[in-house]
């Protein structure tokens, strides 16, 4: 029999070179939760699809899976899910633009002159604290039921994370830098943009992150109240009608839209910071 041990490289040849792992397997090493994200998921439904049809749950009461994917499939192909999405979508990016836009601004007046804290902050905290739900109506009935209603309540409700997370940013610089530029006669606007607001940006994502979510759910708390339009006002519709598979389809769609839109700010924020440590998160 002739041996198969390898020879040795002729002399001007490369040696082969050693690969590394499959690239699919060093993925699922690094990242599980490629797996046990839809893991979890399959489990759940299935056991919610096994009770519902083994104790015969009214559909009315509490569907099973299998018939809100096929009342999902059903709206989608018609469009009705679309277009009041895309309203209710609407709302929430304008809010939230407004809300960013103003919070950014504020927040940034007040980390720089604390007696426009001392006057402001008293005032925001009341509006913070007051149930929007509660003043909601009171939107309704100055601005109608169109759109500008629901954008100011999700521009209200985005509003406080950022601001909350701005002034934190900007007073969270580390000192030295801050003497650093002052010992080279930095003015204060200069320290502002050079120093603080990079600092500080992390946080201001951080806080546009949870603001995001939360101008959908003031979109939702709006259409609510008094709406024409808008997964709200269908979601009103479908519960007035037992329609409870309906309902849980237009979650599914809030839900698909609140991950979309936080996907998409990570995304930016990697971007953007891309020198931040913060940023630098595996799975993100």
């Amino acid at each position: 029999m002739s041996s198969q041990t390898p020879t040795t490289a002729a002399a001007g040849e490369v040696a082969p070179r050693i690969l590394p792992p499959a690239p699919r397997r060093r993925l699922l090493a690094e990242r599980p939760e490629l797996v046990l994200v839809p893991l979890l998921f399959v489990v759940v439904t299935s056991i919610w699809q096994f009770v519902v049809r083994y104790f015969e749950v009214p559909l009315y009461l509490f569907p099973a899976p299998s018939d809100i994917f096929w009342a999902l499939v059903d709206r989608l192909g018609s469009g009705l899910y679309i277009e009041h999405a895309w309203y209710t979508l609407s709302e929430a990016l304008l809010g939230f633009a407004i809300a960013a836009v103003a919070g950014i601004t504020l927040g940034s007046v007040i980390a720089q002159f604390r007696i426009v804290e001392k006057t402001l902050y008293p005032y925001l905290i009341a509006i913070q604290t007051t149930p929007k739900v509660a003043i909601a109506p009171l939107f309704i009935m100055w601005f109608g039921f169109g759109i500008t209603s629901k954008v100011i309540i999700a521009a209200i409700i985005a509003f406080f994370p950022i601001l909350v997370n701005v002034i934190a940013g900007l007073r969270s610089t580390e000192i030295e830098r801050i003497e650093l530029m002052r010992s080279l006669r930095a003015t204060r606007w200069q320290i502002f943009y050079m120093v603080r607001l990079p600092s500080a940006l992390p946080m201001i994502f951080a806080g546009l992150q949870i603001a995001i979510i939360f101008a959908i759910l003031g979109a939702i708390v709006g259409e609510f109240v008094g709406s024409n339009k808008g997964l709200g006002n269908l979601i009103l519709q479908m519960n007035f009608n037992l329609d409870t598979a309906g309902v849980f389809g237009a979650l599914v769609c809030l839900s698909a839209m609140g991950i979309t839109l936080h996907l998409v700010m990570l995304k930016i924020q990697r971007r953007l910071l891309f020198w931040s440590e913060d940023t630098n998160v595996p799975g993100v």
